[in-house]
């Protein structure tokens, strides 16, 4: 049997895109079962066309913190897939960005989300690619000012007429910045709007006196940031200036560096400046280097060597008026000088030394009173005759041993008699024969 064919010429939109299947049946004969052929997926591409990114959450200008929303739509396409540029550079996926189809989405955005988007879109047939590229769209995320920092100097016009520059500065935030002057936090004593995050204002200043407290404001249009408050008062330097010196001991027990202080008793805005043999020490040198504390105190950090030897002092004037200045007293220093034991410490050994041998002669002194006192007239050489007897007849007692006395001292006296004995014999061996008329005598 012959097969039959048939066609069906179309014309194929995006819509016919899907699951096609044939069926065959007979014609007015219904006991002819419809015969389905398999299922064939159709697709159908179509190319992209016509790019261009819209902005969902808004404005194209906002503060940090906020969402950024962006979709990329196109005029004409199927199966695409999207590509976003921040500057030209890839955007990619992150906890903070969000990238799916065609969307782009960035919570809590920052400055750095600042710039120029655009999508790209593409799509392909068999070895055939597609490509539609978006316009740019600029997006200015604005950083929000933060707390300035002020700050003043003093500008000196004559000898009696002086003004305060004050600064305020804040570290962020996108300009225009409108910085404003506050006195006593109500009064208002200047305001400008600047493309910078700074700014300088000038104040009348009378030297001695406080004449307030001041406050900087900055605002970029989200809020009003403050600055901390500080006094407008200027204290000329004045009093003795302070000069004394620490050091640090080598493994030699030699002094190899010192550490020298400077300190004005007041005085608001110091210059402090060093001396060695009366020439002005800069920054750094070979062997110093100047650290300032404004306005506590200035060190002068020093090797000890043959070039730090001299006389050190230091001078003390008001930063915006070095007319006058206050010297601190000099002080001479060299390795020898450094390493001689000190006088003081001198005389406090020496003075110790004397002190211990006095204690020691009155201990003594009192000690011979207190026995003459409690022995009456007898000397110390009769009390110790008298210790030394009694200790003797403490080793003569008798009492402690069980033998009847009698016989004690019968034994004894025959061990006298063979001692005197034995003492004759010896004599007369030496002294040799006696005579006659010598002989004792017999008894009867």
């Amino acid at each position: 049997m012959d097969g039959v064919l048939a066609s069906f010429p179309l014309a194929i939109k995006h819509s016919h895109e899907g699951n096609l299947e044939c069926v065959a049946k007979g014609q007015n004969n219904s006991n002819i079962e419809p015969t389905v052929s398999n299922t064939h997926y159709l697709r159908v591409v179509e190319p992209v066309e016509g790019a261009h990114v819209d902005v969902y959450s808004g404005p194209v200008k906002f503060f940090e913190g906020k969402t950024l929303e962006l979709r990329c739509q196109l005029a004409a396409g199927n199966h695409v897939s999207y590509k976003w540029l921040l500057n030209g550079r890839l955007v990619s996926q992150s906890p903070l960005h969000y990238v799916a189809d065609n969307r782009l989405l960035i919570n809590r955005t920052t400055s750095k989300d600042s710039g120029s988007y655009m999508c790209i879109a593409t799509n392909h047939f068999n070895k055939t690619v597609f490509t539609a590229n978006s316009s740019e769209v600029v997006i200015t995320v604005k950083g929000v000012v933060s707390n300035p920092d002020i700050s003043f100097t003093v500008l000196k016009k004559d000898s009696h007429s002086y003004s305060a520059v004050v600064t305020c500065h804040s570290m962020r935030g996108t300009p225009p910045v409108t910085f404003a002057l506050y006195r006593n936090r109500t009064e208002l004593l200047a305001n400008t709007t600047v493309e910078e995050r700074n700014a300088t204002f000038k104040v009348p200043l009378v030297l001695g006196q406080h004449l307030g407290w001041l406050q900087c404001q900055a605002n970029n249009g989200d809020r009003i940031a403050y600055s901390k408050r500080i006094p407008l008062e200027v204290v000329p330097v004045g009093g003795p200036v302070m000069m004394h010196y620490e050091y640090d001991i080598g493994e030699n027990y030699a002094v190899i560096s010192l550490r020298f202080y400077c300190k004005v008793v007041k005085g608001s805005l110091p210059r402090y400046q060093w001396f060695l043999n009366n020439t002005l020490l800069h920054g750094r040198g070979s062997f110093y280097n100047v650290v300032n504390q404004p306005p506590e105190q200035s060190k002068l950090l020093l090797s000890v060597g043959r070039s730090s030897a001299g006389t050190y002092h230091c001078e003390v004037s008001d930063s915006y008026d070095s007319t006058t200045a206050i010297s601190s007293k000099r002080q001479y220093l060299d390795k020898e000088v450094l390493n001689r034991l000190p006088v003081l410490v001198v005389a406090v050994v020496f003075g110790c030394f004397t002190v211990v041998l006095l204690l020691v002669f009155v201990c003594c002194w009192i000690g011979v009173v207190f026995r003459r006192k409690q022995y009456g007239q007898k000397s110390l050489w009769s009390l110790e005759m008298e210790r030394m007897a009694a200790a003797y007849e403490g080793e003569l007692d008798l009492s402690e041993y069980d033998e009847d006395a009698d016989v004690v001292k019968t034994a004894r006296s025959g061990e006298f008699d063979q001692a005197s004995n034995a003492s004759v014999d010896e004599w007369s061996q030496i002294k040799g024969p006696v005579d006659q008329q010598d002989e004792p005598v017999e008894e009867s």
